[in-house]
């Protein structure tokens, strides 16, 4: 089934998987990184994240704006992963923490200028009827990366090799993402294949679309961050040791997952998906906030994983009713606002987050969390039930 895909969608999930490998040897040591190595406080850790999240966001609708207008997309796809994995193991030389700030916020350029086209990409290279599984397989592909980054650096360490040296190692699979996408992507602009590009205006996109795009920042403002998921683990006796293994669990059952929901929304549908599993995350909101108090290592693995299971039920889908409800000519437009909402929203959301949990504790902070996410589980549904047809419904594109 997964050769059937077009050559587009195969070589861009392959290239998640090698990027995600190398930015995952580096992402969970990060923070320690900088504090145990480099001297860095909280509020230094809290300013690398913030402005690194805050650039790739802004960044992925300008580039969802450029491709729209005509630029090659190869060209920008390869110019974000090569800018990423170019700064990316230079983390490992670092003297101070200005220069992780300075790394990671080129790291967080790349990220910016390649995700809005190679979404576009995605979506323009297959028709309706097969988006979901497209998208599915690439996300299931990404968290493959996800799992395997974390267990080379628990390898690596395991070696004698230090947090730097791990860092320098990440250029490996770096080095295999550009060549796989300068050798094996086709160069084909197919979104600037438009005649007339789109105008940055809310309105022209179709209400369902800007109603997916609101709901999904809502979901983001609600989203409890992984580092509190970590927190929490330890606060119910999770050992440290066992944090590397258990974010590696998680992005295994995220890849597991991933595929066949995406497949499930092209059968049921994207709405019935979305709401679903928008649902079901609203649940273990509230089942962790019932759990905060207790300690049982096997309930915090179940609730954790299962979290992270509802994170990817629905990664498929959202980007998949992107690419049915958006026009051609709007496709990477339509990308950018989405990614751009969802990144912004999260900053403000998981501060939010952490001031409810320092103020009320835990359980309150997952209770908050749930009662947000269910408002935008309500915005969903009640955009799922108007009817139409979506653009792309009307306009397929050539699979490539």
């Amino acid at each position: 089934m997964v050769l059937s895909l077009p050559r587009t969608v195969i070589v861009l999930g392959l290239v998640s998987f090698l990027n995600d490998t190398a930015s995952e040897m580096i992402t969970p040591l990060l923070p320690l990184f900088l504090t145990s190595v480099l001297g860095a406080g909280p509020a230094a850790v809290g300013l690398v994240e913030g402005v690194a999240e805050a650039t790739a966001s802004l960044l992925k609708l300008l580039s969802g704006r450029l491709a729209d207008r005509g630029w090659n997309l190869k060209r920008m796809v390869l110019g974000g992963y090569g800018v990423s994995n170019t700064a990316r193991p230079l983390i490992g030389l670092a003297l101070g923490w200005g220069w992780v700030l300075l790394l990671r916020f080129l790291d967080r350029v790349g990220k910016g200028i390649r995700t809005s086209p190679r979404d576009a990409l995605i979506s323009t290279s297959i028709d309706h009827r097969n988006r979901g599984r497209a998208f599915g397989l690439h996300r299931a592909l990404d968290n493959a990366g996800a799992m395997l980054g974390p267990l080379l650096a628990f390898l690596l360490l395991n070696q004698g090799f230090s947090m730097g040296h791990v860092f320098l190692w990440s250029v490996i699979p770096g080095v295999l993402v550009v060549l796989l996408l300068g050798l094996g992507l086709q160069s084909q602009p197919v979104v600037a294949s438009c005649a007339k590009p789109a105008s940055l205006r809310w309105r022209v996109l179709d209400q369902r679309v800007r109603t997916l795009i609101l709901a999904a920042g809502g979901l983001a403002l609600a989203a409890a961050p992984e580092a509190f998921l970590v927190l929490w683990a330890s606060d119910r006796g999770l050992r440290i040791s066992w944090v590397p293994l258990l974010w590696a669990a998680a992005s295994a059952v995220k890849a597991l997952v991933a595929a066949p929901a995406g497949m499930l929304s092209d059968r049921l549908g994207r709405f019935p998906v979305l709401v679903g599993g928008w649902s079901v995350r609203v649940v273990l909101l509230l089942a962790l906030a019932w759990s905060s108090g207790s300690r049982g290592a096997a309930l915090t693995w179940v609730l954790f994983l299962s979290y992270a299971a509802t994170l990817a039920a629905t990664e498929g889908a959202e980007r998949a009713l992107i690419g049915d409800a958006a026009a051609r000519r709007e496709q990477g437009t339509a990308f950018g606002l989405y990614h751009m909402t969802v990144g912004l929203a999260a900053l403000p959301g998981a501060v939010l987050f952490g001031g409810i949990w320092q103020l009320w504790g835990a359980a309150a902070a997952f209770g908050a969390s749930a009662v947000i996410a269910l408002l935008s589980v309500l915005l969903l549904a009640r955009a799922g039930r108007r009817p139409g047809r979506f653009p792309a419904d009307r306009d397929h594109s050539r699979p490539g």
